[in-house]
């Protein structure tokens, strides 16, 4: 049967043991109609929950992922160690045909099922794996290509699969090496933040053979215990030794690199986020070293504080922003923050300084929209002594030489006028800045993060950017979620009315308010939030806040996609019930399980709650 279907064609070795196991194993009838179990709901919803975390890091690489192929017809699908389809992403006018090709939600393709596939056969195979047309072994999925590669936990298991499949391959096979390329490089990102996350409490050596990939995506990972013992590590580690995991998991560090943990606590303390020559014990190479010391928050490294982490937040998606954008930020890499207006894009650019080697040097923002066109000019790049009439008889720095060194945050560049945008290039290209009435130009030091609301792209097609600017600003692109989508709403809402508190009684929500906060959809994101409570509490009596205290959009459900038609209030025990059943959901990060044996009730009986009070999980 494998000579009928292969003939004298030759296929990947990891194909091959595919197509053996759908016969040997599994007794697949490559003509048979498809038996895809497809999970329910609740069902679903569990397994989703089991990722915590780990699912909004996934969530937010898939959208980074689909971006780079989008308009090619592919779908990002997320599936668990089962095979188990977790979530998608995929051009709306093509759901139909994903759906009708058995690639939906809930839809399990392990090879048991849908025989070789690049979901299922990557679960097996544990590595990346590119499944095109009739490599498939059921005939009713020769027409799709799927490209799937492995997350894998801290001990190297397969964790998920991240996979982008089309209904339709006509793609050659070189453009499909080229979507490989870009799943395997996301699920390693998600891998990688998953390392860090699990061991935040441990020390992680970080070390690569060339020094410009430490703290990147391909470096090697070392999680080492207060005892000295190593406890786990990433595959490039394995790769960068040469050696096996049980070769190295549970051995002490001075076994494998010539110092003991004395040295890294030192190396740790002294001056983390300088690199530092090292030789392994076995063979004596040379690799390049840093080290993360531990309770750092999972997503900030070198340079963290508490500043950095209030303004970051404890969201999943907002630490995997912090994680990448600090690693890309320490090399000089420019960031776009892509987010709706008061998303805090300006907040996460002054953590991305604060975790930065540069934190103590200035960060100068500019809103690019707020400055009037016939100013952005001398306010950006200054102007020299008697530049031009009412000029400052001293003249004028400009924000790109008063950041020098530091980090330049550009807000809302969208709105720079194209002449601007022609003299900010040249900038960022020569590192210097020529002020308006000078005759040479001054060297400066760049850091460059910007920021905006509008769709870039679809500028530069409509000729309202340049196209050059758009890719020296890009390196990449971290895009913030809207507030009624994170998870740590109640997180925000406590640290905001902190620091209302500052030099007073600390100031409380009653249920009921806080309950109208957290359903509330805050189409004005963070800002309208902390504008809300900051009225607040000044309004409230005896340091509690009241739904009277409120305004009456939040109190009549009346602001946004999560809104209800203003009613007959309810009673107030079901209010209670409903504002305790919040609590416990965000206190469990929605953690159905937990939630419920919290509660001291079953999940079916928590399901029901659920539907009861309207509450949908967040995302």
């Amino acid at each position: 049967m494998l000579r009928e279907r292969f003939g004298d064609i030759a296929v990947a070795p990891l194909v091959a043991r595919s197509w053996q196991r759908c016969v040997e194993e599994y007794g697949i009838e490559s003509g048979g109609p498809r038996r895809t179990p497809v999970l329910d709901h609740a069902s679903l919803l569990e397994r989703q929950q089991r990722f915590g975390e780990l699912l909004n890091v996934a969530r937010a690489e898939m959208e980074n992922l689909y971006e780079q192929i989008a308009g090619s017809g592919y779908a990002v699908i997320l599936c668990d160690a089962e095979a188990a389809i977790l979530g998608a992403i995929t051009d709306p006018t093509l759901r139909r045909e994903f759906r009708e090709a058995g690639l939906r939600s809930g839809a399990i393709w392990s090879e048991r099922y849908e025989g070789t596939n690049g979901m299922g056969t990557c679960v097996i195979e544990r590595s990346p794996v590119t499944v095109y047309r009739q490599e498939h072994f059921l005939y009713s999925n020769t027409g799709l290509s799927c490209s799937g590669a492995p997350v894998l936990d801290t001990q190297g298991d397969v964790l998920a699969v991240l996979d982008a499949s089309t209904v339709n391959a006509a793609d050659t096979r070189l453009i499909q090496r080229h979507t490989m390329a870009l799943v395997a490089m996301s699920a390693n990102l998600i891998s990688r933040c998953h390392f860090l996350a699990e061991c935040r409490d441990k020390w992680i050596m970080r070390f690569h053979s060339r020094p410009e990939f430490v703290g990147l995506l391909h470096e090697a990972l070392l999680a080492v215990d207060d005892g000295g013992v190593v406890r786990a590590v990433n595959e490039s580690a394995l790769a960068q030794l040469g050696m096996a995991r049980d070769q190295l998991v549970g051995r002490a560090l001075d076994t494998v690199f010539p110092f003991d943990f004395r040295v890294l606590e030192e190396r740790a303390h002294a001056d983390a986020t300088t690199l530092w020559p090292v030789r392994d014990v076995a063979y004596g190479r040379r690799f390049f070293a840093m080290v993360r010391p531990p309770a750092m928050g999972g997503a900030i490294r070198p340079g963290d504080n508490a500043a950095s982490r209030r303004y970051v937040g404890e969201d999943a998606r907002m630490q995997h922003n912090m994680n990448c954008g600090r690693q890309l930020f320490g090399r000089r890499v420019p960031l776009l923050l892509q987010g709706a207006t008061g998303t805090g894009k300006e907040a996460l650019a002054k953590a991305l300084h604060l975790a930065s080697a540069w934190a103590d040097k200035p960060f100068v923002a500019v809103n690019c929209a707020a400055i009037p066109e016939t100013l952005i000019e001398s306010e950006l790049f200054g102007y020299t002594r008697g530049a031009f009439t009412d000029a400052s008889r001293d003249g004028h720095l400009g924000k790109i030489r008063q950041s020098s060194g530091g980090t330049l945050f550009l807000d809302e560049i969208g709105d720079m006028p194209l002449r601007m945008q022609t003299r900010l290039l040249r900038v960022l290209e020569e590192h210097e800045v020529m002020p308006l009435g000078g005759e040479r130009a001054i060297p400066v030091d760049l850091h460059v993060i910007s920021a905006t609301h509008q769709d870039l792209q679809k500028m530069v097609q409509a000729g309202e950017f340049r196209e050059d600017l758009y890719y020296r600003l890009n390196g990449i692109t971290l895009q913030l979620p809207a507030l009624r989508e994170r998870t740590d709403k109640r997180a925000l809402i406590d640290a905001i009315l902190a620091e209302e508190s500052q030099g007073q009684a600390r100031i409380r929500l009653c249920p009921e308010a806080l309950a109208l906060l957290l359903n509330y959809a805050w189409p004005g994101n963070i800002r309208q939030l902390r504008n809300t409570l900051r009225t607040a509490a000044a309004l409230c009596s005896d340091t509690i806040i009241l739904p009277g205290n409120l305004p009456q959009e939040i109190v009549g459900h009346g602001g946004g996609e999560a809104s209800v038609p203003a009613m007959e209030p309810e009673p107030p025990l079901r209010t209670a019930e409903r504002a305790a059943l919040l609590r416990e959901l965000e206190h469990s990060q929605w953690n159905i399980s937990r939630t419920a044996s919290s509660l001291g009730i079953s999940r079916n009986t928590l399901y029901r709650k659920l539907h009861k009070h309207g509450i949908d999980p967040p995302g």
